[in-house]
């Protein structure tokens, strides 16, 4: 996804994640991936849980999204339009990463009136 690494250790790294730190630590004692993930349906689509994310601009979504095809990553969820013309209407796409852990793309044309709408 190209997130530039931060600070880091032999156990752990920091990441810049669309301009939040997302830090990554190695453990044994972690329980897993997510790759057998649970679902809910949101809108006729199975979203995993648990997932994370971050919200992107619409360029940066369709330039993220396109990087992502052309690297050939398979989409949990294939980039497109949810609760369309409904309050809270957003661009969204779900993947893995490496690790099996839930990610969650999503854009809005108006963030601060769509983001938390109901």
């Amino acid at each position: 996804m190209g997130c530039d690494e931060g600070r880091s250790s032999n156990e752990w790294v920091d990441f810049n994640f669309f301009g939040h730190q997302l830090v990554c630590h190695l453990s044994d004692k972690y329980p897993g991936s997510t790759r057998d993930f649970d679902s809910n349906v949101v809108d006729g689509h199975g979203v995993p849980v648990p997932h994370f994310g971050a919200v992107l601009d619409f360029f940066y979504f369709d330039v993220l999204a396109k990087e992502l095809r052309d690297s050939e990553i398979h989409f949990v969820i294939e980039p497109h339009v949810r609760f369309k013309g409904q309050p809270g209407e957003q661009r969204t796409m779900f993947f893995l990463d490496p690790s099996g852990n839930a990610i969650e793309i999503k854009a809005f044309k108006n963030i601060q009136d769509q983001l938390f709408a109901k």
